[in-house]
């Protein structure tokens, strides 16, 4: 069967309702500019100079930098000034979560500020090579060689991020940044959550990567398991790359939030084409169980043979 790698992509990026969750949450301070990390190398906002735009949308901007004295290049985040409490709480939680992470697979954090307009500016790595949606645009579909190591890199990222109980909410191609040394890096906090006993209970996120529980927050007390829902998550994404297309929707079918939930709740998962090794449906069915607690988890899917293995022989 042949694999399709001309379609056009739909857009995904669908409204979400407001948050369900009002639980106090502890305000975390901004971390200064001093590193937070052993690895990290403390940037000043003020010390770049813009280059160019890297992407943009309702809550800020990014942009290419430079610094004016190393000329090294990063990313610059610039989340506009939000009044909100709880949005401002996000913000934190993400500088926090970036400054704590110190792993070779979650994009590094070097710095953060406050402006006096309220803006909050992230300094980040610069991942040159965009994300794995612009790669799937450009190159067409993956072959399983290539996702193995994809899935080794995203797969030791999530397991950072969840061995420090962080759920990230919001996997997906356009949130995996690839840098010429065709390494893989998790980014973008903006939703990711500290979560106590695995459970979640807040509608966030891009409904289109969402596992069926999550369309229900309430139905299980109001809480879902928030390290299981990026298995799905990251499952999904990896089924998309590999097709060349989002697998949840037919052919020129538009994406609205109905169809989306009806699709993920109701139907059965996606069916890989034939030409899918033995291993490559095993590791998916191990990602895409309807019942959450049958996923595996980011250490164990380390261990399966599709990523164990040598990659010199996918």
């Amino acid at each position: 069967m042949a694999l399709v790698r001309n379609r056009r992509h739909p857009n995904l990026r669908l409204p979400i309702p407001e948050p369900l969750e009002h639980r106090p949450c502890v305000i975390l301070p901004i971390p200064s500019t001093t590193s937070e990390t052993s690895s990290a190398v403390a940037v000043a906002d003020s010390d770049l100079e813009k280059l160019a735009v890297l992407g943009s949308g309702s809550s800020g901007t990014v942009y290419k930098v430079r610094h004016k004295k190393t000329y090294k290049i990063y990313a610059l985040k610039v989340i506009h000034y939000e009044s909100e409490a709880a949005a401002r709480r996000r913000i934190l939680a993400e500088i926090n979560i970036l400054a704590a992470a110190d792993c070779p697979y979650i994009v590094r954090y070097h710095g953060s500020s406050e402006q006096p307009s309220g803006d909050i500016s992230i300094v980040m790595e610069y991942m040159d090579s965009g994300t794995l949606e612009t790669a799937l645009k450009s190159d067409g579909a993956f072959s399983e060689r290539r996702l193995s190591a994809v899935a080794r890199d995203v797969l030791n990222g999530m397991a950072c991020i969840h061995a420090r109980n962080v759920a990230h909410r919001d996997l997906k191609p356009a949130n995996l940044l690839v840098n010429s040394n065709n390494e893989i890096k998790i980014a973008d906090f903006g939703v990711s959550k500290h979560v106590s006993a695995c459970t979640c209970n807040t509608y966030v996120g891009t409904c289109a990567y969402m596992s069926p529980e999550r369309f229900n927050p309430n139905g299980d007390e109001g809480n879902y398991n928030g390290f299981a829902a990026d298995i799905w998550s990251f499952g999904l994404t990896l089924f998309e790359l590999y097709v060349g297309h989002y697998p949840f929707l037919q052919p020129g079918q538009t994406p609205t939030w109905t169809n989306l939930m009806c699709a993920i709740c109701f139907g059965d998962p996606p069916s890989l084409p034939e030409t899918a090794s033995p291993e490559f449906r095993s590791f998916m069915e191990c990602c895409l169980k309807k019942e959450s607690g049958e996923r595996w988890t980011a250490a164990q899917l380390l261990t399966h043979p599709f990523v164990y293995k040598d990659p010199e022989t996918c």
